[in-house]
Formats: structure tokens, sequence, C-alpha cells
């Protein structure tokens, strides 16, 4: 997903210089030429980051920061032909997250701008606890309920039972699992599959002769039914 960006500065010229360079690396890029524009879009849109000129009409680029900032909590970078650091501090004060002197170098734009993207994207939670028709895996605790009552496997029973829980209804041959599993270099053979996903069965099934969770494919390999 491309990153969207606001860049806010009144002198046309620099918004244009910027708008091509930052489109040239994929990035969606809106402009506005004063506070008071600026303001209406950062209202209306969410932006990974906004550029934000100190000099403005209407509002200057304090002003508008912050005002953003009793709305919106998205990234701001300020743009300052001044080089008072009365002005920068300023800037960070009423909600900045940093600042550029200018004239800047696009290349450091884009920079800044990556790192505060990196920075503020939170990564979605991945799910650590799985739970399909009564059995439960803890993957971080390593430790497998079924019904509420925790089942003992060793290492290898529980990397197979994790394989296989987390890509259900996919179906992987002795190989492949010997070497998802086992490793590469494992100089075992496939029947080292077999009487681990047996031992597996007998833990976890409660009749492991018409099993619930990990069935066969015959003449291909096993599988977690989802």
């Amino acid at each position: 997903m491309a990153n969207r960006i606001l860049v806010v500065d009144d002198e046309k010229l620099i918004v244009k210089g910027i708008r091509f360079s930052l489109e040239q690396d994929g990035m969606q890029v809106d402009c506005a030429y004063d506070g008071e524009e600026a303001i209406n879009l950062a209202r209306t849109n969410t932006y990974d980051v906004i550029l934000l000129d100190v000099m403005l009409p209407i509002h200057d680029g304090f002003e508008v920061c912050q005002e953003i900032r009793s709305f919106s909590d998205m990234p701001i970078i300020m743009l300052t032909a001044k080089g008072e650091d009365m002005d920068k501090i300023l800037g960070l004060e009423y909600g900045a997250d940093d600042y550029i002197t200018k004239p800047f170098n696009i290349l450091e734009v884009k920079a800044r701008i990556k790192a505060i993207v990196r920075r503020s994207r939170k990564e979605e939670p991945k799910i650590r606890v799985i739970e399909k028709n009564g059995l439960k895996m803890d993957l971080d605790a390593r430790r497998v309920f079924i019904d509420n009552r925790e089942i003992n496997l060793t290492a290898k029973e529980f990397d197979l039972l994790e394989l296989l829980v987390t890509n259900p209804d996919k179906v992987y041959s002795r190989e492949d699992l010997l070497s998802v599993v086992w490793g590469y270099e494992y100089p075992g053979d496939v029947r080292t599959v077999d009487v681990h996903v047996r031992r597996l069965r007998e833990k976890i099934e409660s009749n492991p002769g018409d099993p619930k969770y990990v069935h066969t494919k015959w003449g291909v390999g096993y599988y977690f039914k989802g």
C-alpha cells in the first residue's frame, strides 16, 4: 500500500518538485498552499506523513500543527527556511515529529519520511494462540490443550503439529515435512514422519484410527482439517 503524503507550502514550485519526487517513489501526494486548506485536508483524510511549511498564508505552520494535533496524531515534519533553534524547538513543542531546514535535499526528505513511517506504522499483532475444534495451541509457550486438558508433546511433535495447524487443509508430503520440521540436512527417511504422526495422533486424537485433526491424504501426505 502506497504511503499517502500531504505537502503544505505556499511556494508552488517547491510543492511541484517535492510532489514529483515522492510520486516517483510510488507515494500518493496531496497538496495544500495555505494553512486553512491544510487543516481541511487533514480533517478529511488520513496521511502517513504531513510535510508542513512554517511560513503559510491564513494560518502559519505552527498554528496548523497545533490544530491538527487537536484531532489527529498523524506524523508531521516541519519545513522551515529559518535557521534559528527557537523556531525548530517551537515547532516540536507544537506537536511536530521532526523538522527540516530549507534549502533541503529531496533525498533527505524522503529518508525522513520513510524513517517516520517505519516508526509510526504499527504492525498488526500476530495471532499466537490458535483454537480449532477443541484443540488449543499456545505458540509462544509451546503448550497444547485438547478440551482444556494439557497434552505433553515432544519438540518435534509440537513443530509438526504447529506447521499443520497454521496451514489448515494444506497437504504436506512426507518429504516436505521431513525437510521443514527436521531440516534439509536431516539424514533420516520418510518413515520418521509416519512414526511421529502416529505418536501425535495417539496423544491428541480420541480415536487415532478415525482422526479429527491430523488426516491422511492417501498417496500424498498429511494435513490438518481446518
